[in-house]
């Protein structure tokens, strides 16, 4: 069995994200990266993007999902993601997700923070 990945990196999404009351006033941008292994065999076989998973859409999917939310916990917003990401691209038999936070990066002096999941279906 193959399994082949489709990936989004670096998608920035502004949205409603934190725990301190500063946080909860203000849009910040996150930096959303995604992962959905899938058995590549089928796409290869009918080349057609019926059978594949359209980077296109999970990029729209993820913007708008994002946008819409307004969870305290990067973590909260990571499993709902990849919730929703399960749901729209039922092909996907392993989905992993990293959000990076970097205004909160800025504030601590480092490069980056932030979550990475990955959860396998099936």
């Amino acid at each position: 069995m193959s399994v082949d990945t489709v990936f989004i990196e670096g998608l920035i999404v502004k949205t409603l994200i934190g725990v301190h009351d500063w946080e909860r006033r203000v849009l910040q941008p996150l930096v959303v990266s995604a992962w959905l292994s899938s058995d590549g065999a089928e796409r290869a076989a009918t080349d057609n993007l019926d059978d594949a998973i359209d980077y296109a859409t999970v990029v729209e999917a993820i913007r708008e999902f994002v946008a819409e939310r307004t969870d305290g916990l990067l973590e909260t917003l990571a499993e709902a993601c990849v919730a929703m990401l399960n749901q729209r691209f039922p092909k996907a038999r392993a989905i992993e997700l990293r959000i990076d936070k970097p205004a909160a990066a800025r504030n601590l002096g480092c490069g980056r923070v932030g979550v990475r999941i990955r959860r396998e279906f099936r």
